[in-house]
């Protein structure tokens, strides 16, 4: 069993998070080197003339520091992959039928979970920006991301008004309670940046994380119906 989990896992893994890699590169990168540009102050609020200038440098190519960054979100999604297809084990257990169709549906559940519910109230950030200390945003956030994903498992196979309860609280509570927050908002990039940047994290995440679903199904749809070996 756990050699079909880490099989299925790292398959889903490795094809979502390179596609993912890929999107970032392409919609995600551009706007966060735009955003070090103010941090490092080569721009100013209402630079046209030096915005201008330094458009043309926002989408070089850096082989290693883009090299890395394939890597590291391949890693970082069959991590997320692992944690879908156990899950998606558990679910096989319980009687469940598990497809590439339906797995698209478990990993919107997981972009809710990751991406969703800890950004409703902790939006993705670009360098510059002022922010609450690290440590207290890192509990939250997985305190949020925990809460998050018990309260879409008690939904989706909960059988009684007590589960979906429980999963409304589980939702609500942190937001209710608060992300962490700077005593005051400052910063040095514009806001339609911060904005960009969030609203296409987002994006890729949503489609990073439908592929996870995909390829998670299929691949452990197909090694859950070969014999075991002993």
């Amino acid at each position: 069993m756990f050699t079909k989990i880490l099989t299925s896992a790292l398959f889903a893994g490795a094809a979502a998070g390179f596609i993912a890699s890929l999107l970032q590169l392409g919609f995600v990168q551009p706007v966060l080197l735009h955003a070090e540009l103010y941090e490092s102050g080569e721009l100013v609020h209402f630079g046209a003339a030096a915005a201008a200038n330094a458009q043309q440098g926002l989408h070089g190519f850096d082989p290693l520091r883009d090299g890395l960054s394939i890597a590291f979100t391949i890693a970082i999604y069959c991590g997320y992959a692992l944690i879908l297809v156990a899950a998606m084990a558990l679910a096989t257990q319980r009687g469940e039928v598990v497809t590439a169709r339906n797995g698209i549906i478990w990993g919107v559940a997981g972009f809710v979970a990751v991406h969703f519910a800890p950004g409703f109230s902790l939006a993705p950030e670009v360098p510059g920006v002022a922010a609450a200390d690290v440590p207290a945003r890192q509990a939250w956030w997985f305190a949020t991301v925990a809460g998050a994903a018990v309260a879409l498992w008690l939904i989706a196979f909960g059988r009684n008004w007590v589960a979906w309860a429980i999963a409304a609280i589980l939702l609500l509570a942190p937001h209710i309670i608060g992300a962490p927050e700077p005593d005051q908002f400052t910063g040095l990039v514009p806001t339609e940046i911060g904005a960009q940047f969030a609203s296409r994290a987002f994006g890729v995440g949503f489609a990073a994380w439908v592929l996870v679903g995909l390829f998670a199904g299929y691949f452990w749809n197909r090694e859950s119906s070969q014999p075991e070996t002993a």
